[in-house]
């Protein structure tokens, strides 16, 4: 089999996904492409089963959180051709409360990737046969990768001797935040001067 080059993906792409393709770019020796949410299945599946394609094997899926957006998530699917040695990602943009069609019946493997996105980004997968939380506790609320969601969370988890099992209570904070300015202690003091800091060294000192 001939290995395709970078060069020939944008018409292969273009060919194969018909109206389905919007984009396809390169960077650091990577494709990436893009497609409308609602065709991402028959994407998968032509790219997994055309053979100048034969990207076999789908790495991981991740989303992003833009809050600005219209179109406030980016689902991501890392897919990989071991018989023409190309890595290809290709990228979904999906307005906040719609659903992505599942995976699962192209690629098993996205079954729980796409329970780990539900559960840390709240974006939801149609059809998917087991929509469930798979890193966070089933009472958690939220979901913590969304850039609103609260440094503290919403809920805190303790045991509780009287009860005799584990309690989920309101977050009480011990103490206010505190304002750091993330310098360090050797070069950002400005009232005292260390000794060997770069302040001394620039006086001669």
């Amino acid at each position: 089999m001939d290995v395709i080059r970078f060069d020939q993906l944008s018409t292969l792409f273009k060919e194969a996904l018909g109206p389905d393709f919007i984009t396809a770019h390169y960077q650091l020796s990577e494709a990436t492409l893009t497609v409308y949410p609602a065709s991402i299945v028959r994407v998968l599946t032509i790219l997994s089963d055309h053979h100048k394609c034969d990207f076999k094997q789908l790495i991981d899926i991740t989303a992003v959180d833009y809050p600005t957006r219209q179109q406030r998530f980016e689902v991501v699917y890392h897919l990989l051709s071991l018989s023409q040695n190309i890595r290809l990602r290709i990228k979904i943009n999906v307005e906040e409360g719609a659903s992505v069609p599942t995976a699962t019946q192209v690629f098993s493997c996205a079954n729980w990737y796409e329970r780990e996105i539900w559960d840390l980004f709240g974006i939801p997968f149609a059809q998917h046969p087991d929509l469930r939380r798979i890193l966070t506790d089933y009472n958690f609320s939220g979901h913590p990768l969304r850039k609103d969601f609260p440094l503290t969370g919403y809920t805190q988890v303790r045991y509780c001797e009287k009860e005799g099992r584990v309690v989920y209570e309101p977050v009480h904070l011990q103490q206010e935040y505190r304002s750091f300015d993330f310098l360090s202690p050797w070069e950002g003091a400005i009232d005292n001067k260390l000794p060997g800091s770069i302040a001394d060294k620039e006086e001669g000192l």
